[in-house]
Formats: C-alpha cells, sequence, structure tokens
C-alpha cells in the first residue's frame, strides 16, 4: 500500500494521535497492553497498514526513551534467545502482510494471545519447568510469533508479555529486557515498511515529530505508575491489560 497522501487531520483527529502517543509511551515505560489500545484508534484515522507504518516510528522513539531508563536492566540472554528467530517471523509477516486478511488475522492472533494468558494463569498457581521457560526452542517459539505479529500489526506486545512473565522475569528486568528487544525488532522493521509496503514517508514523519512531545508524556507517566506497583500486583496487572489487549485483537 502507497502512503502517497494522508487525510488532513481534524481537531479531533489530533487529540486522538496525541492519546495514542501517550498510550505508546505509557507501554513502554512497563504498563504492557496500553500500546496495543492506540492500533485500533490510529488504524480508524489512517486505516490498516498506513496506521502501522506511521505507528512504528512512534515505537521507536518510545522504545529509545525506555531504555535510556532502563538500559541496566535488560538480560540479555532472554534477548539473544528471541531475535533470530523474531527476525525471521518478521520476515515471514512481510510477505504474508502482502495478501493476509487483517480481520482473520486479528481473530487467530486473538486465540494464541489468550491461549498465552491461560498459561501465565496456570503459572501464577504453578511455575512451569525451567527445563520448558528457559529453553532455547520455547524462546525460539515466541520469538517467531512475536515477530510476525509485530511486523503485520504492532501486536506483539501480550506475546512478549506471556514470554517475559512466563520466565520470571522481575519487574525492572521485564521492562529492560522489553524495551531493548523491541527497539531493535522495530529498528529492523523500519526499512521495510519504506522501501517494501510503503508506509511511510517524509508526510508520515512530520507528524510523528508532532507526536514526540506525547510519547515523552507517556514514558513519565508510566515510570511514576510502575514505580509504585508492587512485584504481585505488577504480574496481575500485566495479565489484565493483556486480555483486554487480546480481546480487541477480535474486533
Amino acid at each position: 500500500m502507497l502512503l502517497d497522501t494522508l487525510p488532513t487531520l481534524t481537531t479531533s483527529d489530533w487529540l486522538w494521535l496525541m492519546f495514542s502517543a501517550i498510550m505508546i509511551g505509557g507501554a513502554k515505560a512497563g504498563l504492557r497492553g496500553l500500546g496495543m489500545l492506540a492500533v485500533p484508534i490510529m488504524a480508524a484515522i489512517f486505516g490498516g497498514m498506513v496506521s502501522a507504518g506511521l505507528v512504528l516510528p512512534m515505537l521507536i522513539v518510545a522504545d529509545v526513551f525506555a531504555v535510556l531508563y532502563y538500559n541496566r536492566d535488560a538480560d540479555w540472554s532472554y534477548i539473544w534467545k528471541l531475535l533470530p528467530a523474531a527476525m525471521a517471523g518478521v520476515l515471514i509477516g512481510l510477505f504474508v502482510g502482502l495478501y493476509i486478511n487483517d480481520d482473520t488475522f486479528k481473530v487467530v492472533m486473538g486465540i494464541i494471545v489468550i491461549g498465552g494468558l491461560i498459561l501465565m494463569v496456570a503459572q501464577e498457581r504453578k511455575a512451569l519447568p525451567q527445563a520448558i521457560t528457559q529453553s532455547y526452542v520455547f524462546g525460539a517459539l515466541f520469538g517467531l510469533l512475536g515477530g510476525f505479529s509485530t511486523m503485520i500489526g504492532n501486536a506483539a506486545g501480550p506475546v512478549m508479555a506471556v514470554y517475559l512473565l512466563a520466565v520470571g522475569l522481575p519487574k525492572n528486568n521485564f521492562i529492560g529486557t522489553g524495551a531493548w528487544y523491541f527497539l531493535i525488532i522495530n529498528l529492523f522493521k523500519f526499512p521495510f515498511h519504506l522501501w517494501v509496503w510503503k508506509t511511510i514517508s517524509w508526510e508520515s514523519l512530520k507528524i510523528n515529530l508532532f507526536a514526540v512531545p506525547a510519547i515523552a508524556l507517556g514514558i513519565w507517566l508510566g515510570i511514576i505508575v510502575i514505580r509504585h506497583l508492587p512485584e504481585k500486583e505488577f504480574r496481575y496487572f500485566v495479565i489484565i491489560m493483556t486480555f483486554i489487549a487480546a480481546l480487541r485483537l477480535f474486533w
């Protein structure tokens, strides 16, 4: 889909755009699920694939903010497990995205994520064996799914939340690891949106530039909220927000 022109934005459109930017910033600060809630808002204003390209630079800016704040908390052993398969998933999504029906994809993703949530809730009662969660196969499976879903619709947040909670990362390690992972993957996706799908242009980047202060505000608000959330409550917050985001995929 060519991003030749963008619609003239009304005041209402700008307000929703800034609201979405705040949610994206909050999500990158650790309030998982908020970023997914921004996706349908952007799609309603700009359309499906075009909105995916417009959201991507906003995600990258938010990733940079998150990495600057949480960089020391990243656990690179998990990032290395995820990245190769995630990049393969992006390449698969690159080609499938040219043909797949958006509605069908959303339903499939919703089923997968909710299945993962059942896994998370079960783990809260009885943790999965480390032999499973710490294996490269487990990481590769979620990496592939995460890479595919982030390329198709920037919908990898719930997938990665399932994985990072399943391996039992503490709160700050959860956020720091996710921040570096998404920054690398989103930078990897950028050239494909620019030259293959053609969903990024100078005009869309100008709109992204106006959204930067709102993203920074979302990061700041997210850090404040996360700082006051105890570990157990944080895990349940992630589960609830991920469930809400997964339900959104069905409509």
